[in-house]
């Protein structure tokens, strides 16, 4: 245990604190059992240490920060780890990668029974379902889920540029005042050609060169690591779900014939479903489907799309096309706080209401003509006029 404490200790102090990602503000911290889910390298763990740092470290003896992975919980259980940290006057219990501990759900919920003093916050693979637990777990966690950096994060990451959160009644309604502070600070459109490329991924401060290299590195370990400590799928299932992956990256977003696709990867229709969700889940996918009050995950997507602009820069052996990337750009952007649907008479319809066109600056209107609520996202453009309204201001909305 001493050990854990010293590398804890270690971690919490060389921790950045100058940037804050967005789940910040929003996490109530004073929750006796939190879990952060979100893809490998968005920064949870970064998120954990910084609270840690800022917060609780008057006390430290109070704290402790320990990744389940560590070779300590190979030997030992986290229930006596737990045992000895509250008799030794523990109160806060920060636990990396709890999809690394086998049975994490039975051990965190009868620790949660049998030290109520004692706080936990965990992370997790975005391939975790705590409703899936074998515990009623869920009826005690409070859950949270990290996306990776919008375009308003990068630039204050990356430039030390600040700017507010805008919310998508503001875009609609007034994106010229919006529009105009941004543009008194900052050329966004140049920006914005960075972040589709590198700029989703915190990693990217560490070096933007083999940022790509890094990427599919992070998506092997996801697929390879991550995905089998959460699912009961085989090496032979995984060799099937990177070849689906493979296939994807070359011609997304399109509209699937599931059967043809089935048999191109070598697996039956409803395999294949459940594979596509699972990519969704593991936050490399994102599927559209027609609005509903109550979607099935497991219906035919009517769209398939990589979940953000980095994956096609990464994945893809040949050029990138634009309009994939603008369309992948607006739906990663606007899923974080909105429902994002399909619908026949634009590329997008959110929250059942809006109608959205994505396109260059010379988009045609025509496919939305007449059309109430509905609205171009234009590529290559600085204002907003008529109904046409910048494709990169979409990237303030969290």
């Amino acid at each position: 245990m001493e050990k854990l404490f010293k590398y804890s200790g270690t971690r919490i102090q060389a921790v950045d604190t100058g940037f804050r990602r967005y789940l910040w503000n929003d996490i109530n911290w004073k929750n006796r059992l939190i879990v952060i889910t979100g893809a490998r390298g968005v920064g949870k763990t970064t998120l954990m240490l910084q609270y840690i740092k800022e917060n609780l470290m008057d006390k430290p003896d109070e704290v402790i920060y320990i990744s389940l992975d560590d070779l300590y919980f190979s030997k030992n259980s986290l229930v006596d780890f737990a045992d000895g940290f509250v008799k030794r006057a523990g109160k806060y219990m920060f636990l990396d990668e709890i999809h690394k501990y086998r049975n994490w759900w039975q051990e965190i919920k009868n620790i949660y029974d049998y030290f109520p003093s004692l706080k936990m916050i965990a992370t997790g693979s975005s391939t975790l379902d705590v409703h899936k637990g074998k515990t009623d777990l869920s009826r005690r966690a409070i859950m949270y889920k990290m996306n990776g950096l919008s375009f308003r994060e990068f630039m204050e990451l990356r430039y030390r540029q600040t700017f507010p959160v805008i919310s998508l009644n503001e875009i609609i309604e007034n994106p010229s005042k919006k529009i105009h502070n941004i543009l008194n600070q900052i050329k966004p459109i140049k920006y914005y050609e960075e972040y589709i490329r590198w700029g989703y991924y915190p990693f990217f401060t560490e070096g933007t060169e083999n940022y790509p290299i890094r990427l599919k590195q992070i998506v092997n370990h996801i697929l390879d690591i991550d995905l089998p400590s959460t699912e009961a799928i085989n090496y032979q299932a995984i060799y099937y779900i990177k070849k689906l992956l493979s296939i994807l990256s070359e011609i997304v977003p399109f509209r699937p014939n599931i059967l043809k696709l089935s048999r191109q990867v070598s697996i039956s229709r409803e395999t294949m479903l459940h594979y596509l969700y699972l990519l969704e889940r593991a936050d490399l996918l994102l599927m559209l489907q027609t609005y509903t009050k109550g979607i099935s995950k497991m219906n035919k997507p009517k769209k398939i799309y990589l979940n953000n602009t980095n994956l096609h820069y990464s994945l893809s052996d040949g050029p990138v096309n634009k309009g994939s990337v603008r369309e992948t750009f607006f739906y990663n952007q606007l899923q974080v706080n909105h429902q994002v649907s399909y619908t026949p008479a634009g590329d997008f319809m959110v929250d059942g209401t809006y109608t959205f066109e994505v396109g260059g600056k010379n988009k045609s209107p025509k496919q939305i003509s007449g059309l109430k609520d509905a609205f171009i996202a234009s590529d290559d453009i600085e204002y907003s006029y008529q109904k046409r309204i910048p494709l990169w201001l979409f990237g303030f909305l969290y």
